[in-house]
């Protein structure tokens, strides 16, 4: 069985003629690219990094036994994973978007709302798109999100009138 995996990163075209590619981060902190060693593609294969270097929106990156233009354009598309527990935790009370998405939505009456299946940046704060009945928005503000359970998979909201 394989471990939780987490997308970081898509291949999107090779850059130059030395097996190097561009990759566009699809993290928060594409910075953990400069310390990795290696990733996992889809279909579970690791790939070991030789170099990592970053150009405006995107990651320049060579692997190693990949040498050519050539070799490396069948990678194009391709997503890029850690494996969960190599993710590195982050401070009581703050979450990766990745374990906000699928957990169940209950309000304090113990009702289920649905799933959530986005997290939106608007800028003040995050909000979660929840998908049951009907979509409903809930603001990531602790006046509204009295819990998060990742162990039991769950969310506790307190709607507030207007979301109702």
């Amino acid at each position: 069985m394989s471990m939780k995996k987490v997308v970081i990163g898509k291949i999107s075209a090779p850059h130059g003629v030395r097996g190097e590619v561009r990759i566009v981060p699809l993290t928060d902190f594409p910075e953990r690219f400069e310390n990795l060693k290696t990733v996992f593609l889809e279909d579970d294969s690791k790939m070991e990094l030789e170099s990592v270097k970053f150009s405006n929106k995107f990651i320049i990156a060579k692997f190693k036994n990949i040498n050519s233009r050539n070799d490396i354009e069948i990678f194009n598309g391709k997503l890029l994973m850690l494996n969960r527990s190599d993710i590195p935790s982050l401070p009581e009370g703050e979450y990766y978007n990745f374990d906000i998405i699928g957990l169940e939505v209950i309000d304090d009456k113990g009702s289920k709302l649905g799933k959530i299946t986005e997290v939106l940046k608007t800028g003040s704060n995050d909000v979660y798109v929840v998908e049951g009945k009907k979509q409903i928005l809930v603001p990531a503000l602790k006046k509204v999100v009295k819990e998060i359970n990742l162990v039991d998979g769950f969310m506790k909201v307190e709607l507030l009138e207007e979301l109702d």
